[in-house]
């Protein structure tokens, strides 16, 4: 399952983002926020987060007008790997060498067609490990710093 969340400068493209995944019939639980709601960023990305780190979902998708506050908040989460991608490479680098759990964008500088693309990349991308599992153990040594 995934988790996807948004503020309310996100409402359009995280609804893109949720009908694209009925429409490859990937399971997914919508966290909201919703149209005529308002919410902080933080509060969004700590809820839709714990989802992950719970195991409730295996991945998420943050999106709020550019996606780094987003990214920010959710990268304060013990266990949660979160990176803002605006492109094919980097999304597919992050899950490559990052094995990131978390993709987050912005609605006002992603289109709805590119974003589904970013989505199909993360979530069809495996971790490749090796090398790159020495650095993620790094990354989470800092976070149990």
């Amino acid at each position: 399952m995934i988790a996807i969340g948004n503020d309310h400068a996100a409402v359009t493209l995280k609804n893109a983002v949720c009908e694209h995944l009925k429409e490859i019939s990937v399971e997914y639980k919508d966290f909201g926020c919703f149209e005529g709601e308002k919410c902080d960023y933080p509060d969004k990305a700590k809820e839709v987060c714990e989802a992950v780190t719970s195991g409730q979902a295996e991945k998420a998708i943050l999106i709020c007008g550019t996606g780094v506050g987003m990214s920010i908040a959710a990268n304060k989460i013990k266990g949660i790997r979160a990176a803002c991608c605006s492109d094919y490479f980097s999304v597919k680098f992050t899950r490559l060498h990052n094995d990131a759990n978390v993709l987050c964008f912005g609605e006002r500088v992603v289109g709805a067609g590119l974003a589904v693309e970013l989505v199909d990349v993360f979530l069809n991308t495996e971790f490749e490990g090796g090398r790159h599992a020495t650095r993620v153990d790094k990354i989470t040594a800092l976070e149990n710093k």
